[in-house]
C-alpha cells in the first residue's frame, strides 16, 4: 500500500516541496464526470474470494495487483508519498534523481516519491501514468479494493475514499460470503487489539487481508485463539 502522508518538515516534507519546485503544472487531460447530482455508478470488484487469494499472493510476492482501475487516477492524485527500495534499479533509472528523497526512518538507499503543489505524483502526465511499465513496487500491490471488501475506508484521502465506495464485490458463492465475513472479522480483531493493529487504516485493512484465512475454514467463517492470532502475526511480521 501507499504509505500515508508526512508532515510538512523533515526528508518527506522537503521531497513535497522539491516536487513542487521542480515541475511546471501539467495540463490534466479532461474525463468524462457523472452529471452533477447523480450517484457515481458502483463498479465491479468481481467475485471477493478468487481477490481475496490472488492479493494475498500480490502480499507475499510483491507481484502486481490487476487492478481493473478504468481511468479512475485517484490513488495519483491523492498527496501520497511512493517509497522505492533501493532493489528497484528500474524504478530508479525512470524516477528523475531531483523528485526523490530519502525516506524517513529508513536506511540509506530507501526514497520516496513525493506529489506536486496539487497533490499529483510528479510521473501523472495527461492524466496517466508515464512511467506504468517501470513503476514503484508500491504502485503495483496497490489496491484499494482492499478498503471495500474490509469495509473501511481510508483516512484523509477523499478520491480514493469515493472509489473505495462505489465497488461492488459479487457474493454469489458460499467462500465469496465466508470471505467476506472473515476479512471484517479480521478488522474487527485489529481494531480491538489496539497493540497488534498498524495506526494507518490501509495498512490495517491489509493486515486483515493477509490475516483473514485464521477466520474462515473453507466456506464457514470460525473464531480463532486470539493468542494464535498474536503469534501468527508475529511470525509473519518476523518474516516466517
Amino acid at each position: 500500500m501507499r504509505p500515508g502522508r508526512a508532515g510538512p518538515t523533515g526528508p518527506a516534507g522537503r521531497a513535497a516541496a522539491l516536487v513542487a519546485g521542480t515541475l511546471a503544472a501539467v495540463p490534466s487531460r479532461p474525463r468524462r464526470s457523472t452529471p452533477a447530482g447523480a450517484p457515481e455508478p458502483p463498479v465491479d470488484a468481481g467475485p471477493l474470494a478468487p481477490w481475496a487469494a490472488s492479493a494475498q499472493v500480490v502480499l507475499r510476492t510483491g507481484g502486481t495487483a490487476d487492478v481493473p482501475c478504468d481511468g479512475c487516477v485517484a490513488c495519483c492524485t491523492s498527496s501520497q508519498f511512493v517509497h522505492i527500495g533501493p532493489d528497484e534499479a528500474d524504478t530508479l533509472a525512470h524516477v528523475p534523481a531531483a523528485l526523490r528523497a530519502q525516506a524517513p526512518g529508513l536506511p540509506p538507499g530507501h526514497v520516496v516519491l513525493g506529489y506536486d503543489e496539487r497533490g499529483h505524483c510528479p510521473m501523472l502526465v495527461d492524466g496517466a501514468c508515464s512511467i506504468y511499465e517501470h513503476r514503484p513496487r508500491t504502485c503495483r500491490v496497490y489496491d484499494c479494493r482492499v478498503f471495500a471488501a474490509a469495509g473501511t475506508v481510508p483516512d484523509g484521502r477523499p478520491l480514493v475514499a469515493a472509489r473505495v465506495r462505489r465497488w461492488r464485490f459479487a457474493l454469489d458463492s458460499a467462500e465469496d460470503r465466508a470471505r467476506h465475513g472473515a476479512l471484517r472479522a479480521a478488522l474487527a480483531f485489529l481494531a480491538g487489539h489496539p497493540d497488534l493493529a498498524p495506526p494507518d487504516p490501509g495498512q490495517r485493512a491489509v493486515t486483515a487481508l493477509a490475516i483473514h484465512d485464521l477466520f474462515v475454514d473453507g466456506d464457514v467463517e470460525v473464531d480463532p485463539d486470539p493468542a494464535h492470532v498474536r503469534r501468527e502475526l508475529a511470525r509473519r511480521r518476523a518474516g516466517a
